[in-house]
């Protein structure tokens, strides 16, 4: 049994190496839509590069993060998240050197393989280093100093590309694992799920995630409107085809149809999907706006957004605790169309916009949709299963988030009508930013109504949450199958 007390000179150590690990990935997922346009003004990049530098990242996180669980618990948590870390790092260095906008988003792909070998072991070495007495607060202190990092992010990255210059918003990174890497090899016991035996789901990983390249790539290539784009498409298609077909017939697959037996796992799905795709859409698309077309500088553009994240860190928990009295389907009906009134306020941005008047008004509300339905979100993922199926339920939620992201930061200046070298022009920018943010909008509502009419309450005696506080958002929470005995 875990018997690490969170008090103790050990406890404190694995505490700051996690929070140092979670962070990094953390950072690189908000952070990076700041720096675009000094990006693509310094590297000579069009739009679908942009596309690419977020979508890189996103792709191969969101199609190995699943894979990357079940190394840690096979070969050792720590063993996987020290390997994470440092191909994070290492990654992170690459692109902070990079060229060309080719090799920056080749590298921000393996930075992508870091993360998702990083993300899981994190709460996971919580999870099996802690006394089963101090565990929820350790996953408390966890979640909320990952949300306090979060809200960090964005201003520290604004500030390094009006100071430093963009680089610094990856090379940070090398720093941070030159410190946690000694940490968690000194401090953090080894652990590991001796039900595990060694089969990986490595042909279901590598089909996921070529869907969702050759998917990505065709909709980012659309403009050109060639014959290769149409092929890549229908290869995209196949490749889910095969995906769906592999899982239904392997052993150990690493997304097991049956989990979908559940109409209500399978429901809040479908709703994540409409609410990450129109968050992933607007984080891409509002920094860019604030910038190309208010005039922001990177930093006010950066923290302009904070009070989204602020709210989260105060009220997540409030939020989880009235959709447990109440139940899941008013705050996942009511929450994405506040959501979407936020964004039809984010409207008023335009030229010259000011802070208090034109963009904060839409923050707000935004951010308290986001406060309403987080919380219950995760909740009714992990309550629609089995406890023991929980960790793998909330990481295939997570990994449809980051997938439905992905999706919409190719897709949206698609249907938007944003040229290659729309960011380049203000005025034609800040039409195209109109048109995806109703386009957002409309997305929400539909998830709210799939809400409304799919999701229920889930049974009293369900897996509840250990991640109370939360201040990420760019995904939901994950969260880990109980750890009933270490392996060291």
């Amino acid at each position: 049994m875990p018997d690490v007390r969170i008090a103790s000179p050990q406890g404190k150590w694995i505490l700051l190496t996690t929070v140092l690990g979670s962070s990094m990935a953390l950072l690189d997922s908000t952070v990076v839509n700041v720096a675009l346009p000094r990006i693509g003004e310094d590297l000579d990049a069009n739009m679908s590069a942009l596309q690419w530098t977020v979508n890189a990242y996103m792709l191969t996180l969101a199609g190995l993060i699943l894979l990357g669980g079940s190394l840690g618990d096979t070969y050792g948590r720590r063993k996987i998240f020290v390997i994470g870390v440092i191909w994070f790092a290492v990654a992170s260095l690459l692109c902070g050197l990079a060229p060309n906008a080719g090799f920056l988003i080749a590298a921000r792909a393996l930075q992508g393989v870091g993360g998702a070998l990083l993300t899981p072991g994190s709460l996971a070495l919580i999870q099996a280093s802690f006394h089963p007495d101090d565990r929820g607060r350790a996953v408390g202190l966890w979640s909320g100093f990952g949300g306090i990092g979060a809200a960090i992010g964005p201003f520290l990255g604004g500030w390094l590309v009006d100071g430093p210059g963009w680089r610094w918003v990856f090379l940070l990174n090398v720093p941070l694992a030159l410190l946690c890497v000694p940490i968690a090899l000194r401090h953090v016991p080894e652990s590991g799920d001796g039900r595990k035996h060694g089969r990986f789901d490595v042909l279901g990983a590598t089909l996921g995630a070529l869907s969702l390249a050759l998917v990505t790539y065709a909709l980012i290539e659309a403009r050109s409107g060639s014959l290769a784009v149409t092929v890549t498409a229908i290869a995209g298609v196949a490749a889910g085809i095969a995906f769906v077909y592999v899982e239904k017939r392997r052993p150990d697959p690493m997304m097991p149809p049956g989990i979908f037996a559940s109409r209500q796992f399978t429901a809040v799905n479908l709703v994540t999907v409409c609410v990450y795709a129109a968050l992933g859409g607007f984080f891409f698309l509002a920094v860019l706006q604030l910038q190309v077309v208010a005039g922001y500088s990177a930093l006010a553009a950066g923290t302009a957004l904070l009070p989204t994240t602020v709210l989260m860190l105060l009220l997540s928990a409030r939020s989880g605790e009235l959709g447990e009295r109440i139940g899941p389907r008013i705050p996942l009906t009511v929450g994405p169309v506040v959501c979407a009134a936020g964004l039809l306020l984010m409207l008023r941005i335009g030229p010259d916009a000011s802070y208090v008047a034109d963009v904060l008004p839409g923050v707000l509300v935004f951010g308290v949709g986001l406060v309403t339905l987080v919380a219950p979100l995760t909740a009714t993922v992990l309550g629609s299963v089995d406890a023991s199926r929980a960790g793998l339920a909330s990481g295939i939620n997570n990994a449809a988030a980051r997938a439905a992201g992905l999706i919409a930061v190719a897709a949206l200046p698609l249907l938007a009508g944003m040229g290659e070298d729309a960011y380049r022009s203000p005025s034609a920018f800040d039409d195209a930013f109109g048109r995806a943010m109703i386009i957002c909008a409309v997305v929400l509502i539909a998830g709210s109504i799939l809400a409304f009419t799919t999701v229920r309450r889930p049974p009293p005696d369900c897996r509840r949450p250990e991640c109370r506080t939360y201040g990420a958002i760019t995904a939901p929470p994950l969260e880990g199958e109980p750890v009933k005995k270490r392996i060291a």
